[in-house]
């Protein structure tokens, strides 16, 4: 979906490699859209996000798998990165704190929450994939 060879989309490549916070998202049952700040991991091909259980993007997620996801501008209106894709929760994924290239991202975050990564992984139980169709740079 990205291609390096074009320079929007190896800055892209990068942000979504080191970004720590994205936009997720869902539209609930009346259709209306929510947008919720995530933790994300990506890997090239797929996204990975830990929410609490009962969060309102997760009861979205069952109704419609469909989701958009977005980094921040560069403060100007550029460096836009947006990803349109279908989302699923996925129980058989390991926990937060068994992820080794998420809690490498995040240890230091969580530990700021006042977290130990046990405690948040238990807390942040449920895992989503995001699967892109389209991810568009500019």
């Amino acid at each position: 979906m990205l291609d390096p060879s074009k320079p929007a989309h190896a800055r892209a490549e990068q942000r979504l490699a080191s970004e720590p916070v994205a936009w997720l998202t869902t539209v609930r049952a009346d259709g209306q859209a929510q947008s919720s700040p995530v933790w994300f991991l990506w890997d090239g091909g797929t996204f990975l996000v830990f929410s609490q259980p009962g969060a309102q993007k997760v009861r979205n997620l069952a109704a419609n798998p469909r989701v958009a996801l977005h980094l921040g501008d560069d403060g100007a209106g550029g460096d836009i990165v947006t990803v349109e894709g279908t989302a699923a929760v996925e129980p058989a994924s390991p926990r937060a704190d068994r992820v080794e290239a998420y809690m490498a991202k995040y240890q230091a975050a969580v530990e700021a929450l006042g977290y130990e990564p046990g405690p948040f992984a238990r807390t942040y139980s449920t895992a989503i994939r995001i699967r892109p169709t389209r991810i568009r740079a500019w």
